[in-house]
């Protein structure tokens, strides 16, 4: 998934030319508290903002991907989300509606079940309108920004590019997506597909 899923921004584009050669100060990344609040708070519309990823199968995709959007929703379960991802994927819309997302509030980890696909991050603490993951695959180390709109802060995106430059990535080593891809209303086309979704999913 996404992202696990990225955002957006005509903001971003140029910030990222704007600040690539600036020192962070690296702050470590603390994980949320995965409470009853937080994981309430989990639930309802996010769109994929930004991500990096050291694995390369998911650079890959993240290359392909141009926009997208997930919902959470509750699960049969405790802890458990059902996730309904909707992203453009170089010139196709893809839906997918098959995954679920489960909670393990003792280390504040999600993993994303797609199939027999299984990938893992850990949820960071931050604004209530940011979705932010750490993503781990096979040893290799991703971040990923969501928000509740297609707009963040300066200042939230600032803060995000400061952590990349933090975990070894440049910044255009980042993949941005742009509200002007988004995917038309449902009906006028959407397209089925496997192909896997890019930091829509974690890992």
């Amino acid at each position: 998934m996404l992202a696990f899923l990225v955002p957006v921004l005509i903001l971003a584009m140029g910030l990222v030319g704007a600040h690539g050669t600036e020192s962070p100060t690296c702050a470590p990344l603390v994980t949320a508290d995965m409470d009853n609040a937080t994981v309430d708070r989990l639930l309802g519309h996010w769109v994929y903002i930004m991500g990096a990823s050291q694995y390369p199968p998911h650079m890959a995709e993240m290359r392909e991907l141009k926009y997208a959007t997930f919902t959470l929703f509750p699960g049969s379960h405790e802890d458990e989300f059902n996730v309904t991802e909707i992203m453009r994927l170089n010139e196709t819309c893809v839906v997918k509606n098959s995954s679920k997302i489960h909670v393990f509030r003792h280390n504040s980890t999600l993993t994303h079940e797609d199939g027999q696909v299984v990938s893992m991050a850990e949820l960071i603490h931050s604004d209530k309108d940011l979705f932010i993951l750490k993503h781990f695959k096979d040893n290799h180390v991703g971040l990923s920004l969501s928000a509740r709109t297609a707009e963040v802060t300066k200042e939230q995106l600032e803060e995000f590019e400061a952590q990349l430059r933090c975990h070894g990535f440049k910044l255009e080593e980042a993949f941005i997506t742009s509200p002007k891809d988004a995917c038309p209303a449902a009906g006028e086309e959407t397209g089925e597909g496997s192909a896997a979704p890019a930091e829509p999913q974690l890992g």
